[in-house]
């Protein structure tokens, strides 16, 4: 057993980046130097990823997509639907991101539980990018484990106030994988995808209704899956001030579903492997706590379970 609980990051995850969009790009980079002040983030039990192979990334996209993306070739229209600025910085932590997730996947098979603080791109479609997500991380992982038999069923558990409809269209034919979907139902997408469970949540949902919700939805999800491992989207745009959020979850409130999730995973000897998910709060410092809060919560059931 590992002694400290395995994270996974990268410090290309955050570049320079224009102030004034909405996408909060030095979140990542914040939330690691907030793991390391507190010491959660060592040395000995943080982990890099490199590049994606082209192959691996296959699994899930389109080549001629992947190919556009990477040379820069795609039309207007797509790169207004990404939502992001096209870089040579964004390419590399695009191809960089998806082999986080699998790598956080890796590992919570080896020691039983691992986060990764990036991922959770669930609007990415097969061929192409759509809400600041270009290439699905969550499919790329799902699939890659099965490709390679580490496992033979993987429930992915999306807690993100946007619905994650573009795991749930590449992986709507993959009985191998299932997808829930907790989210709220008034808000982007609009046009809604089919995920094997989706979990509508009324805007302005409150805590308890909503951890209720988190608690019956994950126990169904557990059973009908019957899952070698859970991926888990701790999205944190739930909180009742994110600007692109609509619901009324305090801090609170997400400390207690993230520990809720964790925990009943690792009662039934589940693997887990989280990913950050969503989360837009201007103030990007605290936004990193706030994403924090998912790995203090599994940082806590790692070392009681050592203990």
């Amino acid at each position: 057993m590992s002694a400290q609980l395995p994270l996974v990051s990268n410090p290309l995850y955050s570049y320079p980046f224009a102030s004034g969009h909405r996408f909060p790009m030095q979140k990542f980079s914040l939330l690691f130097n907030h793991l390391r002040e507190i010491g959660i983030a060592t040395q000995a039990n943080t982990y890099r990823p490199g590049r994606v192979r082209g192959e691996v990334l296959a699994l899930a996209h389109c080549p001629q997509y992947i190919h556009a993306f990477c040379n820069n070739t795609l039309s207007p229209s797509a790169n207004r639907r990404m939502g992001l600025p096209w870089s040579e910085s964004l390419r590399q932590r695009s191809l960089i991101s998806p082999n986080g997730t699998f790598l956080t996947a890796q590992l919570a098979l080896k020691y039983g539980m691992a986060c990764h603080l990036a991922g959770g791109t669930h609007h990415a479609h097969y061929d192409f990018a759509s809400g600041f997500c270009i290439f699905n991380d969550l499919a790329v992982t799902a699939r890659t484990l099965l490709a390679q038999k580490k496992v033979q069923r993987i429930l992915i558990f999306d807690c993100d106030v946007h619905q994650g409809d573009g795991t749930a269209r590449i992986l709507q034919s993959d009985t191998a994988v299932f997808t829930c979907s907790v989210h709220c139902e008034k808000n982007f997408p609009v046009r809604k995808a089919r995920s094997d469970l989706d979990i509508n949540v009324a805007a302005g949902c409150g805590d308890q209704e909503y951890l209720d919700i988190v608690n019956a939805g994950l126990s169904q999800a557990l059973r009908l899956a019957r899952p070698d491992i859970v991926l888990y989207d701790a999205g944190v745009d739930i909180y009742e001030h994110d600007p692109l959020g609509l619901l009324n979850i305090s801090n609170a409130g997400i400390r207690e579903r993230d520990r809720l999730v964790l925990e009943s995973c690792v009662t039934q000897g589940i693997a887990v492997a989280t990913v950050i998910g969503g989360g837009y709060d201007r103030d990007q410092l605290a936004l990193a706590l706030r994403h924090a809060i998912v790995v203090e919560e599994a940082a806590k059931l790692f070392n009681a379970a050592l203990n």
